[in-house]
């Protein structure tokens, strides 16, 4: 990830927070409307819930120069995603939904270099969360 592209996910996630609660409910509306099998995976309080994502993005964001503090927890994350029933394949239905949110909360600001800004952030947390989902220890 360069610089740049961490900037830009910066600037960018700084316009999301404000509306963090519409873009939460936005995202889970998406999630649920395209794939609708996943919503099985989803037991609590789909508001706690959606809370619970923006902090975890928002801690991916902040922690973006120490990438290297973030692998445990995120690892520890998947292995309880697993428990929960999630794939792998569930991470890419993630990113859809998550890349429309983002586009439906940015607007015109939704360049293809955050696009592909945000897509290389997702990448590195969705392959950590699945390596712990797949770690035996």
């Amino acid at each position: 990830m360069t610089p740049e592209q961490k900037n830009l996910v910066r600037e960018s996630w700084a316009k999301v927070l404000p509306i963090k609660d519409t873009a939460a409910q936005l995202f889970y509306e998406r999630l649920f409307e395209v794939y609708p099998e996943v919503k099985p995976h989803f037991k609590g309080d789909i508001t706690e819930q959606g809370a619970k994502l923006m902090v975890m993005l928002n801690t991916a964001v902040m922690g973006l120069d120490n990438l290297d503090a973030l692998v445990e927890p995120l690892k520890a994350m998947g292995a309880r995603h697993r428990d929960y029933g999630v794939a792998d394949a569930d991470y890419d239905k993630v990113a859809s939904a998550l890349l429309w949110t983002l586009e439906k909360g940015l607007g015109d600001g939704f360049t293809d270099a955050v696009r592909e800004a945000w897509i290389e952030v997702y990448t590195v947390v969705a392959d950590t969360m699945k390596a712990g989902a797949h770690r035996t220890s």
